[in-house]
């Protein structure tokens, strides 16, 4: 079974992050953080509450625990998951600040050589936005901004987040039936 952890943070789309957990929950081991602010906007976006992110598979931690399992490099995962990715939290990754879980733990997947997905969802990316992404991406991050392609002729919301959703199980090796591979 894989193990994935995901970090929700204080970003617009966590419609994002609930469905990628609704995914995965019943066939991988996940490791689930969500800031406080991320929590904020599970009520706010979606009526949630952060203990949603739960289940057989799945552990959940306190954002402010740092000094947890799997904030160690001892502590192996196929990938790491910020979605989505504030502004805020991108620019404390990249210069390396770990003051938080979620902080802790990207840190970790970076020196460990570990695959780190970060989806942003901000619009529009200011200079310094641009710099701390291409500062993750050449430390072995892979960005995955939240931009849905429109060419699988979608028709609701709920398809826009899927084509997203799709595209990070892809890239995190696990089958999915959201949204097939693209066919001219």
């Amino acid at each position: 079974m894989k193990r994935f952890v995901l970090c929700v943070t204080g970003a617009s789309g966590v419609c994002y992050a609930k469905r990628l957990f609704d995914c995965l929950k019943s066939n991988a081991e996940l490791h689930v953080i969500v800031s406080e602010r991320g929590a904020e906007l599970l009520n706010l976006e979606l009526g949630l509450k952060a203990s949603y992110f739960t289940g057989e598979n799945v552990t959940a931690y306190k954002n402010s625990r740092i000094n947890t399992s799997v904030a160690s490099g001892s502590f192996p995962v196929d990938a790491v998951i910020v979605i989505p990715a504030s502004m805020g939290t991108i620019g404390r990754i990249a210069s390396g600040v770990s003051e938080t879980l979620i902080e802790r733990v990207a840190d970790v997947t970076l020196k460990e050589k570990r695959k780190l997905i970060v989806v942003p969802r901000e619009t529009p990316f200011s200079t310094i936005h641009l710099k701390n992404l291409i500062t993750l991406d050449q430390a072995g991050a892979l960005i995955m901004p939240a931009s849905p392609g429109f060419y699988q002729e979608q028709k609701s919301m709920d398809d826009l987040i899927d084509f997203m959703v799709a595209r990070i199980m892809d890239q995190i090796g696990v089958a999915q039936e959201l949204m097939p591979p693209y066919k001219s």
